[in-house]
């Protein structure tokens, strides 16, 4: 069984000549004249694409691009020590990032719209999957090279589409450009794991599945300072990536219980709960509830159960309609009729003034969602309300606006978009609510 399976995976004469897999790679490495132009056009169609959140562009900026060649030759010359090579990879790839980098900077200055959006923020945080995608890519990448029947094949092409070499160097510039150094930190991390892992899978298959010959003969331990050196690169480029994954997983698991909670406990008669946000930054979380009113109390029990979902310690704020339009008892307007009737004026005054400000909501509504798509063009719909808030450390009214939004938002577009609405409702106290959709 064993020796069908090792016949199965063995190349046999589908194994390309290791002459011709060498010149063809090192053909690849250099970057100058029309390589460079088009690397050039690339990432200003990658740029292009996130800028308009086009995935379609994205990947077909992915399939010009010629970024490739010179991490491969990297992989190559560090498996066959073939340091020759090696440098001339890495002088290229240094050449090919810097103008990607500049190209990509100068399109996000002069481009009018220089707002984040989703395509692009998935490059700001890479995790231990794009480790993973990296290195099966690049070992895919090898072995179609070395393989006669793939090396035209669709191999290549998916290779550069599933490990995304232009995006992050685009989302670079970006971070560059609008001084988000955050962005462009992130980006570079994600640029760096693909370089590494690529050229990593790379070696990997020159050295254990093709078995190439090395270029340079160097002494035993020479050769065990190379793999050291190429480990520590590899390990320290990983671990970043791991602690990110990690915070990743405690994240998805924080807004499941959120979402677990707010489906088992805050179900009340005659109550629904019609959107919740969270968030893990500041462990905590709010659902907006329609319907009757729900009192302190039961509030409080709920709170009390946030235990049972390992939520301890996290804030829970609660948005609802008021419907309380119950009249002073009967005993306190025998008691006292004076006290009484002024007390019903005052409330019947004040609803009065809520109803005109929700007609005044109800007319005006439409214009400013009209006026919103402006400021926030990923804003799918608008409701405006007055509701009770009821957190730990106090119970107040206030106008709430909930924007709804299919994509993303990122986090200074939110603040832009609360500061315009608190403007245009001429209201500082009016809360925003993001709900996605």
């Amino acid at each position: 069984m064993l020796n069908h399976i090792t016949r199965l995976l063995r190349f046999g004469d589908d194994s390309a000549d290791e002459q011709e897999v060498y010149a063809n790679i090192v053909s690849g490495v250099d970057f100058r004249g029309a390589k460079l132009w088009i690397l050039v056009i690339a990432v200003f169609v990658a740029s292009l694409g996130l800028n308009t959140n086009s995935a379609a562009v994205i990947i077909g900026a992915m399939l010009i691009s010629p970024l490739m060649g010179p991490i491969i030759g990297m992989g190559l010359g560090a498996g066959t020590y073939d340091f020759e090579l090696l440098g001339r990879s890495w002088r290229n790839y240094i050449v090919a990032t810097i103008f990607s980098i500049l190209t990509a900077t100068f399109y996000f200055l002069i481009t009018p719209v220089a707002d984040a959006q989703s395509e692009l923020l998935a490059r700001t945080s890479p995790t231990i999957y794009d480790v993973l995608i990296a290195l099966g890519g690049g070992l895919a990448g090898i072995i179609a090279l070395g393989s006669r029947s793939q090396r035209t094949g669709n191999v290549i092409p998916g290779v550069a589409i599933a490990t995304a070499l232009m995006p992050p160097l685009c989302t670079v510039g970006f971070g560059i450009a609008t001084a988000n150094w955050s962005y462009a930190a992130g980006a570079l991390y994600l640029f760096l794991i693909n370089t590494i892992f690529i050229a990593f899978a790379t070696l990997v298959g020159v050295v254990f599945i093709m078995k190439f010959r090395k270029k340079t003969f160097i002494d035993k331990e020479k050769a065990k300072r190379v793999k050291r050196v190429i480990y520590a690169i590899v390990v320290v480029t990983m671990v970043p990536a791991l602690f990110l994954t990690v915070g990743m997983v405690r994240e998805n698991y924080f807004k499941k219980q959120v979402a677990a909670f707010v489906t088992h406990e805050l179900h009340f008669p005659s109550t629904q709960v019609i959107s919740y946000t969270s968030d893990y930054a500041t462990r905590s979380f709010s659902a907006v509830l329609l319907g009757k009113e729900v009192d302190t109390f039961a509030i409080n029990t709920a709170r009390q159960r946030l235990s049972l979902y390992n939520l301890e310690g996290v804030e829970m704020t609660i948005f609802q309609g008021e419907n309380n339009t119950q009249m002073p008892p009967r005993q306190n307007l025998h008691a006292n009729a004076d006290d009484a009737m002024a007390r019903l004026q005052v409330s019947l005054a004040q609803k009065e003034e809520k109803l005109k400000l929700y007609e005044s909501d109800a007319k005006n509504a439409p214009q400013v969602y009209r006026e919103l798509k402006t400021v926030c063009p990923d804003a799918e719909g608008i409701t405006m309300s007055y509701a009770t808030i009821v957190n730990d450390s106090l119970t107040r009214s206030c106008r709430v606006v909930i924007v709804s939004h299919d994509k993303p938002l990122p986090l200074s577009e939110r603040d832009k978009t609360t500061q315009w609405l608190k403007a245009r409702l001429d209201d500082d106290s009016t809360m925003v609510v993001f709900n996605a959709n």
